[in-house]
């Protein structure tokens, strides 16, 4: 009964680990790729909106990139988001498109960068650790209303915990490579 409840949070876990994917993409590593961007929240039709789903975005050589909006109006709305975006880039609007010029990284950026990184694990972690407990307190839940007996509730727990773990070594590997990527020079 209770490996019901540890597989019931196996898709959460892995909604976990897909954010944090998307999240380590859009962190910058000193070249250019189109996942820097797009997930970028963009305020246009009264809404925010991903970048992605505005503009064609091109990465044509290694330090730059080219976003082609679908509608020209929104440009300046466009280079607003990259503008207030903790990317450090500068955008220059052409006639129908704008482009971006990716830095090489410094050794100060490289730092605020794993910064950043170290932030949006420790969500990841906080979301399994929620997962974790709320688990926990259904499995309480059941051996105090006698679904459940007294030794179920401690294998409920161990198999909760084998689980979890393994999920937290998965946001520590995909922590430790990117890591390494942004630190290589």
């Amino acid at each position: 009964m209770y490996k019901e409840l540890i597989n019931k949070i196996k898709p959460n876990l892995n909604k976990t680990i897909d954010y944090l994917k998307s999240e380590l993409a859009s962190l910058q590593v000193g070249r250019a790729t189109p996942g820097l961007l797009e997930n970028l929240e963009v305020d246009c039709y009264n809404q925010k909106m991903p970048l992605k789903q505005l503009a064609a975005i091109q990465a044509p050589e290694p330090r730059f990139i080219i976003v082609r909006p679908w509608d020209k109006s929104i440009i300046q709305d466009i280079e607003k988001a990259i503008s207030k975006s903790k990317l450090g880039l500068s955008p220059i609007v052409e006639e129908d498109f704008i482009r971006l010029s990716v830095p090489p990284l410094s050794e100060e950026r490289r730092k605020e960068i794993v910064k950043i990184l170290q932030e949006k694990v420790e969500e990841c972690r906080i979301s399994i650790r929620r997962n974790r407990e709320d688990v926990w307190k259904e499995v309480q839940t059941m051996e105090q209303n006698k679904e459940i007996r007294e030794d179920d509730k401690f294998k409920a727990k161990d198999e909760l915990q084998k689980v979890i773990d393994e999920y937290n070594e998965k946001v520590e590997e995909m922590r430790k490579k990117k890591e390494e990527e942004i630190m290589k020079v």
